[in-house]
């Protein structure tokens, strides 16, 4: 067998020709594809059609509809050689698709830690959770749900992934940000210890009223939450200071650095929400 890196799926001693949909041939072992697949182990089981193939020699050909790129990347997760680098869900959706059509159980696996890559899940949870609950997965639809949290769904750009999903997948997501918005907003309450010395420097004032500051903050952040509901934008100081120099109040700033404290236990409460 050649070197992992270069196969190329031409060996002289295969006993298989697969041909994608754009007639690239890909000789195989039906050993190794019925060890890996109870898909093909049935198939092999079959008379088979035999056809002469270029070089006189006559083997089996089977058509499929899967693309050369797409088939070459599916066998190299099949056959004992190295897998090929996934750099893009377009990339990884055609072959998972596959894995699951031929039945694959290593392959999916080994996509499905790839599906959850932490690249994807940052830079597009939605087509990640999209992906995962096309095919029943889960996990990984949950944990990429969580992932969502962090940007405004509704203003995604619409995959044709989301064609694929029920409407109770995506009601689910929908209801998931809206539960998590309500609840993170619930926690948004000024503990008596934070305030500012100017705001509340009255001593004539008996009760206790909160800082300018956390009065624009809170509405704020209550708009933040309603779309993004996660603490990761609301806590950052560039947010914290639109907030303080929206007051005019010059002791804000060094009450909002005091409340140092107090702003991170909404935080730890918020995060872990579900």
């Amino acid at each position: 067998m050649s070197s992992p890196a270069y196969y190329n799926f031409d060996a002289p001693d295969a006993d298989l020709i697969l041909l994608s949909s754009d007639d690239v041939e890909f000789r195989v072992h039906r050993c190794i594809l019925a060890a890996a697949s109870p898909f093909f182990s049935d198939m092999f089981t079959l008379p088979q059609p035999r056809v002469a193939s270029s070089d006189h020699i006559t083997i089996p050909i089977i058509p499929v509809s899967e693309l050369r790129q797409t088939l070459d990347s599916l066998l190299r997760f099949v056959y004992p050689i190295q897998d090929p680098p996934i750099h893009t869900l377009d990339e990884l959706n055609p072959i998972l698709g596959s894995a699951f059509k031929y039945d694959f159980p290593s392959v999916i696996s080994a996509l499905r830690k790839i599906l959850v890559a932490p690249h994807f899940l940052e830079s597009s949870p939605t087509r990640v959770f999209a992906i995962a609950s096309r095919h029943d997965l889960e996990p990984e639809a949950q944990l990429a749900s969580r992932y969502t949290l962090t940007v405004r769904v509704l203003d995604c750009p619409i995959s044709d992934d989301l064609k694929h999903i029920t409407a109770h997948s995506y009601h689910r997501l929908l209801d998931l940000h809206k539960r998590r918005s309500e609840s993170a907003q619930e926690l948004l309450k000024i503990p008596e210890e934070v305030k500012c010395m100017q705001c509340n420097g009255n001593g004539s004032i008996r009760t206790f009223s909160p800082p300018k500051w956390w009065n624009v903050w809170e509405a704020m952040a209550r708009k933040e939450l309603a779309a993004r509901p996660t603490t990761d934008v609301i806590f950052e100081m560039a947010f914290l200071a639109k907030a303080v120099d929206s007051t005019g109040c010059p002791r804000c700033a060094g009450s909002v650095l005091d409340s140092h404290v107090f702003l991170g236990l909404p935080d730890i409460y918020i995060s872990n929400l579900i």
